[in-house]
């Protein structure tokens, strides 16, 4: 039986290495994202704006008339970098609107169909910062706050064979990363060898640890947080 794959933030870096893991390991992908995909691993790819509660609730009214969507990966995530001194509830409350409303969101959406299975996977990707970084108020606060979600719906839903966990990245070469830590440069340099395994993080390496939470072998694991970090975090936690 085929299932279907709901991934956000899905058109480049983290989100297309997941959508196209799942569509290698059988899965019929939905992608949603705010815009158009570098790639074309999907059953079905719809260009939305998480970040409107409104709109993204009637995209996904439209989304499960048509798929029935027994797993899910919330990967879409914003940053609005400041220092304390000057992060202010705007800010905050925008990062929190696609990083914690709309996997709320989407969730209450596809619920019905992993209740009706009997089985769901929910896999929210959160980061390192969770633990904490400079100028990272809203987005340390959000993916921390991911953390708390997750362990809270892994203890409603397991009844309902229904499992939920947390991707944790470290820092992951992606195009983002690149574009602001050149490689070669003294700054990209610094971070990785801060990493215990001495390289970044690529996109395979989170798409590979979501690929076992949205297994049939993952169905006793629930409400935990991985980090896929490189050992950053050793001693954090």
């Amino acid at each position: 039986m085929t299932r279907t794959a709901l991934v956000t933030g899905a058109a480049r870096n983290i989100g297309a290495a997941i959508a196209k893991r799942l569509t290698a390991d059988g899965f019929a992908v939905v992608g949603l994202d705010r815009i158009a995909p570098e790639h074309d691993a999907f059953a079905e790819f719809v260009e939305c704006d998480l970040s409107d509660a409104a709109t993204l609730g009637a995209v996904m009214d439209d989304v499960v008339a048509r798929h029935a969507v027994t797993a899910l990966v919330n990967n879409a995530g914003i940053v609005i970098p400041a220092p304390v001194e000057s992060a202010d509830p705007a800010s905050i409350a925008a990062v929190t609107a696609v990083n914690i409303t709309a996997p709320l969101i989407i969730l209450q959406k596809v619920l019905p169909a992993m209740k009706a299975a009997g089985w769901g996977r929910v896999v929210n990707i959160s980061s390192r910062v969770a633990l904490g970084k400079e100028d990272r108020t809203a987005y340390s606060a959000t993916k921390a706050g991911l953390h708390g979600v997750t362990k809270t719906w892994a203890l409603e839903l397991g009844t309902h064979g229904i499992t939920v966990n947390a991707v944790g990245p470290g820092p992951i070469r992606t195009t983002l990363f690149d574009a602001v830590n050149p490689p070669g440069a003294p700054r990209t340099e610094a971070i990785i060898a801060k990493v215990p395994v001495e390289r970044l993080g690529t996109p395979d390496d989170i798409a590979d640890a979501v690929a076992f939470f949205t297994s049939e072998r993952a169905g006793f694991v629930t409400g935990q947080v991985l980090y896929v970090c490189g050992g950053m975090t050793i001693g954090s936690v």
